[in-house]
């Protein structure tokens, strides 16, 4: 019964986090029509939204998305030619679990985490 998951995020500007994810990332934007307070972005498969939350203390943000991806060491790569900041404790790896992963924080401290099966 259940095809797709849309996570939603929060954001304190929504033209910072526009430009993050669009010029830095590479998503486009999703739709045709310019919601105020919210935004909504797609890259592949991925479609992520956003809702506007000025007050947002990025220090209390657990905001957090798991993404699947099937090549991750071109899309890490990717990351760092673009100059994207990868978290501190997020660098490409393999984690037991059977996966390689690595890890971003938007502007809003969203964690995203990439990762690919290695099974």
């Amino acid at each position: 019964m259940l095809t797709e998951i849309h996570p939603k995020l929060p954001m304190r500007n929504k033209l910072r986090t526009k430009d993050y994810y669009i010029n830095q990332l590479g998503f486009e934007i999703f739709g045709n029509v310019d919601h105020d307070g919210y935004l909504m972005v797609i890259k592949d498969n991925i479609q992520i939204h956003f809702f506007e939350f000025k007050e947002l203390d990025i220090i209390d943000n657990y905001g957090q998305v798991y993404i699947r991806t099937n090549d991750i060491d071109t899309l890490y790569q990717t990351m760092l030619d673009n100059n994207v900041d990868i978290h501190l404790n997020g660098k490409l790896e393999t984690k037991p679990w059977g996966q390689r992963e690595f890890s971003l924080l938007d502007p809003d401290h969203n964690l995203l985490t990439f990762g690919e099966s290695i099974m």
